[in-house]
């Protein structure tokens, strides 16, 4: 069996092991991960219950009629409804939008199977049980997931509650594997070992971004046996054909490891990727972004009511941000500037003015501080910058003027940072795809590090939203915004 030691935040960590060794049992889950799982499940049961009690109870005060029938047919529905859906799965809990979506899924099957019982037993007083209640679990469950869901992301920020990986493939990509695991810890994996074509390490040190390398891709199985990994991370590799990828999921047959193979589309993912089997042969079939039709239609629409109900909700905020200005200096309350939108079209996007009157004349002479990256320019510390206006890009308070660029049409609530048009000069190809789509007041970019960023990461982002755009990733990208701006990460 591998040795195991603990960390600096106290979890197990498995080491590789040698030929000779015992072997260990098989991979587990942890103990960690079966509390988190009862934990979300006591979350779910307790906000079901809640709002059927409740319901329950003010319905009857409200009519004097007893409907203690619908209110366990109703908590009945939801609670099998969750399992049935995997909504409980560990494989979904604490990452990514699956998990959202199994439970918003688990809920709307749960009130079309109350309505459809209320249909069949003429019981049409299952309406508020329907349109209300289900509803209310929503807003309760929801929410106690996400709060469960934080608390562990900070627990693997502090290095607990992780999955021990085991990667093999080409030192490239096993490289930068590591570093996005150490970036990116709250998807909860922490590469322990790793594995190459010829079992050896970076410069004959036996590593490979500071972990050991436990043998040579075909020892593999081997290992995994021995050192009892949660999860095996396969990624490119010239070794890797499709008869030796077979053989290692079968010879992972038993032993509770997940494996987890890397396709060679690296930026490709989400509802684009589908797996089918065709003349007997597994294919990931890629389908084409989707850049008009009915979706977009929807998208436009959301968006201008989206907008719409956000400037009568920040209407006192946007009157007091530009009594604000104009009582700093006496200047311009708005900052216009010629952006390019959609199919290199250009319009001007409206801000609220953060620097002094003449700030664009002064910039000539900033040139040789410039800090941005590419063909941006950004000054951590620029000069130009008033202290109102120091506050309102922290917060990003300035950019809620684009609301009415939004509801104009030539914006979205969410896209690609709009480019002036100096930048789009010096665009590659791969750049210029993002004038595919209506820029936006916020997009990946602005919830993955704003200003932080490099040039080539942003486009990297940009595209990413662009390729894979989908209402559900608005949402995600709307609530991490508003997480973003509010720490005032990354803004300057």
């Amino acid at each position: 069996m591998g040795s195991e030691t603990r960390g600096p935040a106290g979890h197990a960590r498995l080491h590789a092991v040698g030929p000779g060794e015992k072997s260990t049992p098989r991979a587990a889950a942890q103990p960690w991960e079966n509390r988190y799982r009862s934990y979300v499940i006591i979350a779910d049961v307790v906000a079901t219950l809640l709002v059927i009690v409740t319901g329950a109870l003010l319905i009857l005060d409200i009519t004097g009629r007893p409907y203690f029938l619908h209110a366990s047919g109703t908590a009945l529905a939801i609670l099998c409804s969750l399992p049935i859906n995997h909504a409980w799965s560990q494989h979904v809990l604490g990452e990514g939008t699956e998990e959202f979506r199994r439970l918003g899924r688990s809920l709307v099957i749960a009130a079309v199977v109350v309505a459809l019982a209320g249909l069949l037993f003429g019981a049409l007083d299952v309406q508020p049980w329907v349109f209300y209640a289900v509803p209310a679990v929503a807003l309760i469950a929801f929410p106690l997931r996400y709060g469960l869901r934080q608390v562990l992301h900070r627990k693997r920020r502090a290095g607990e509650c992780m999955h021990s990986v085991i990667a093999a493939g080409s030192a490239d990509t096993l490289r930068d594997l590591i570093e996005r695991t150490r970036t990116e810890s709250h998807v909860g994996w922490q590469v322990s070992a790793v594995c190459t074509a010829a079992g050896q390490g970076e410069r004959a040190t036996g590593e490979i971004g500071g972990i050991a390398v436990a043998g040579r891709l075909d020892e593999l199985a081997d290992q995994v046996r021995r050192g009892g990994y949660r999860v095996v991370a396969v990624t490119s590799d010239p070794h890797w054909t499709p008869e030796r990828l077979q053989q290692l999921a079968w010879d992972l047959e038993g032993t509770g490891a997940e494996l987890v193979v890397a396709p060679v589309l690296m930026e490709i993912a989400g509802p684009r990727l589908n797996v089918s089997g065709v003349l007997g042969m597994p294919l990931l079939r890629v389908s084409a972004p989707t850049f008009t039709g009915g979706r977009r239609v929807v998208k436009d629409i959301v968006d201008r009511m989206g907008a719409a109900a956000l400037i009568v909700l920040a209407a006192p905020l946007l009157l007091g941000i530009a009594a604000l200005i104009k009582l700093n200096d006496r200047g311009p309350v708005f900052y216009r500037q010629l952006r390019v939108g959609r199919d290199g079209r250009t319009f001007t996007m409206v801000k609220f003015r953060t620097m002094v009157i003449d700030a664009d004349r002064l910039r000539h002479g900033l040139l040789g501080d410039n800090e941005g990256s590419g063909p941006l320019f950004k000054l951590r510390r620029d000069p130009r910058i008033t202290r109102i206006g120091a506050v309102l890009r922290r917060y990003s308070l300035d950019e809620l003027p684009q609301l009415f660029n939004v509801l104009g049409g030539t914006m979205s609530l969410v896209g690609p940072r709009p480019p002036l048009p100096a930048e789009i000069e010096n665009y590659e190809r791969a750049a210029r795809r993002k004038l595919l789509v209506k820029p936006g007041m916020t997009g990946l970019w602005q919830v993955s590090g704003r200003s932080d960023l490099s040039w080539e990461e942003a486009v990297r982002l940009d595209l990413r939203y662009v390729e894979d755009w989908s209402l559900a990733l608005d949402m995600a990208i709307l609530w991490k915004t508003f997480r973003a701006v509010t720490g005032g990460r990354g803004a300057y």
